[in-house]
């Protein structure tokens, strides 16, 4: 048995072998709670404020423990930060002889046999596409491990990747003519050799799901799991315990026919023409709602003329072509696979048109390009649970927002933690910042109430003035993509009509890593965004001072899942309010507060415009549960404190 204090202690293996680490008692406290869990085979929650160095609270024991560890993450940004950065740092630091393994999602990895032969087929949407395919290529001949996030000579959201990889349902498995140099296969075989394995939420639901990605045979073998950023599983665990038949799995499937097709049954016009016809029809099923997008109810999507005439069109489509592949699977492996695909895809649509699990709610989503039908469960407490006692081991969920006050009870009754026997341990660490001293909260007189029609303009105007003292340097935080865009119209032109010249940038002008790097970059600059940025996203250091935030993060209450669960919870005898969407909005609203400071030197306001935290009583929920900032309601004073932070360094 160690001691975490004399690891974690100032003359301790990590303080001699990090540079600049300071050990604080918040984190050695949460070591030993994690290495008690660990030996003990437990299950322990744990929030850990910002600043608290939660990475290194979790990764010490797991070093130490001596046993095979898998460490689930929520984005693969902190997946490969772990695993390039901290944990080669902590284990250099421990001495001690561990070896470690990333694992990603199939559609991570370079495919040689999807890559040759799209560059053999030569179909391309523009020239950048052929030149990123060759890029590729050239990428694949070199690299040791195929992941994509190595080649950065091709943009991440590159079309070519699509070309240059694999998803589930089209690889070939041990089938596919290259089985043995594939690098999905390969990343496999080191997991399962190591004895710490760094995996994303969505793969390890995934494999608890599919039993395809990997997890399959690393999950019996492991001693411990812990999950960072666990505040994210409810939804995760939610999107894999469920199904979906999408338009564009629609269209892959016929693209993927048509090109096996080609290769393997030339002679079969059929074939080819059937393809076309899927097309068309999950075109046309997504064409019924025009330009709009929506989350819309089963019931709600059905009123949509033409809706459930398309939906039968497309499910006739597939059978045509299930029966025409049928024809044709004995003459390669490819088109064996796309009558698997094909198969699957009949029995989920079947399973949505005709449910026999009542606990399963239907809606359908419809984005700009593409439609899903999907069926989520109503609760995935039953489920998760199962996993959890399928045989002892130690489960560790830690993240910086978890609990509503020092309460758990939400999050534990989502996920099942809550019924077991015995329950889990909990703990709270609050941040070690002193947020008296470094950050103001600032709560607005006179703002109207959220769902008026000047609201979105008051939001704007009050935030003016603000982003003038703090010179820039400024994140606007909506909870909608179109008060998003208004803000950020009404934002350029009070810039403009005051003389200022600071840039101001928008959510979708790039990608989340590029509009990032830009901020930092600029030093002044004003960021208006919405829901991807509330979380996941570290601006330490002087080019963030001011975090403003529209509204209380209360999912839409017309939004069909969480209609569907309020109508469940009511029939039980519960506030759904209370027991569900309230949790919800203070865990989501500690993360959009949590990007204002980041490390003991960072200063700013917090301005939160909803007039709801102050008027109403469940407000106070939501403010007592925000770091101990000082709080003014006087804007003046919100513009003094921002006046008094150095000067922005000059812009690149």
């Amino acid at each position: 048995m160690y001691d975490a204090s004399t690891l974690f202690a100032p003359d301790g293996p990590l303080a001699s072998a990090i540079p600049g680490f300071c050990a604080r008692p918040q984190q050695i406290e949460m070591a030993q709670k994690i290495a008690e869990a660990i030996r003990a085979n437990r299950v322990l929650v744990a929030e850990a404020g910002t600043g608290t160095g939660k990475t290194f609270a979790y990764l010490v024991p797991a070093l130490m423990s001596g046993g095979k560890v898998i460490v689930s993450t929520g984005t693969k940004t902190l997946q490969d930060q772990l695993f390039n950065r901290d944990l080669p740092t902590v284990r250099a630091a421990l001495k001690v002889p561990v070896s470690i393994a990333l694992l990603k999602g199939r559609a991570n990895y370079v495919c040689h046999y999807h890559l040759e032969r799209n560059e053999r087929d030569g179909r391309f949407q523009t020239p950048q596409d052929a030149a990123d395919l060759r890029a590729i290529s050239r990428f694949a001949r070199i690299t040791h491990t195929g992941d994509k996030a190595e080649c950065t000579d091709v943009r991440e959201d590159s079309a070519a990747w699509i070309a240059a990889t694999s998803t589930r349902d089209n690889c070939l498995g041990q089938e596919c003519p290259q089985v043995k140099e594939c690098f999905v296969m390969q990343a496999r075989r080191t997991a399962m050799e190591a004895d710490v394995v760094v995996v994303n939420h969505h793969l390890f639901f995934a494999d608890v799901m599919l039993r395809d990605e990997g997890m399959g045979e690393l999950l019996p073998a492991c001693n411990t799991v812990i999950f960072d950023e666990a505040h994210q599983l409810p939804e995760t665990a939610s999107l894999f315990f469920g199904e979906t038949v999408s338009t564009s799995q629609v269209l892959e499937l016929a693209r993927d026919t048509r090109s096996e097709g080609l290769a393997g049954a030339r002679d079969c016009i059929a074939l080819i023409d059937e393809t076309r016809v899927v097309e068309k029809a999950a075109r046309d099923l997504r064409l019924v709602f025009g330009m709009e997008t929506s989350r819309l109810a089963v019931a709600q999507a059905k009123e949509k003329e033409g809706f459930d005439a398309a939906v039968a069109a497309m499910a006739d489509a597939l059978e045509d072509l299930e029966t025409v592949l049928d024809t044709q699977a004995e003459r390669s492996e490819g088109l064996a696979n796309c009558l698997r695909r094909v198969q699957e895809m009949r029995e989920r649509l079947g399973r949505w048109t005709s449910p026999d699990e009542k606990d399963l709610i239907r809606w359908v989503e419809v984005f700009s390009q593409s439609l899903a039908l999907n069926a989520t469960p109503l609760h995935v407490s039953d489920v998760f649970r199962r996993q959890l006692e399928n045989q002892p081991r130690a489960w560790v969920f830690a993240s910086a927002t978890l609990a509503v006050g020092n309460d758990f009870g939400h999050y534990c009754r989502e996920l099942g933690l809550a019924w077991m026997d015995p329950p889990p341990e909990t703990a709270v660490w609050g941040s070690p910042f002193d947020y008296a001293q470094q950050a103001l909260l600032y709560a607005p007189q006179g703002m109207p109430e959220p769902n008026s029609p000047n609201f979105t303009e008051t939001v704007a105007r009050t935030a003016l003035p603000l982003i003038r003292a703090a010179r820039g340097r400024t994140f606007v935080l909506c909870t909608s993509l179109r008060a998003m865009r208004r803000v950020h119209e009404l934002i350029v032109e009070g810039l403009a009509q005051a003389g200022e010249t600071l840039p101001v940038l928008l959510q979708g002008e790039g990608s989340r890593t590029e509009l990032l790097d830009r901020f930092r970059k600029l030093g002044n600059a004003v960021l208006v965004a919405s829901q991807s940025f509330w979380e996941g996203v570290d601006v330490p250091g002087d080019a963030l001072s001011l975090v403003v935030i529209d509204k209380l993060p209360f999912a839409p209450p017309d939004d069909p899942v969480l209609a569907a669960r309020v109508e469940h919870m009511q029939k039980q005898g519960l506030s759904p309010f209370i027991h569900h969407q309230l949790p919800r909005a203070v865990i989501n609203m500690k993360q959009g507060a949590g990007r204002l400071i980041r490390t003991e030197r960072d200063r700013g306001v917090l301005c939160i415009c909803d007039p709801r935290m102050i008027e109403k009583s469940y407000g106070k929920v939501v403010w007592r549960s925000l770091p101990p900032m000082r709080r003014t309601r006087v804007e003046s004073e919100a513009v003094a404190f921002l006046e008094t932070l150095p000067p922005p360094r000059s812009a690149d």
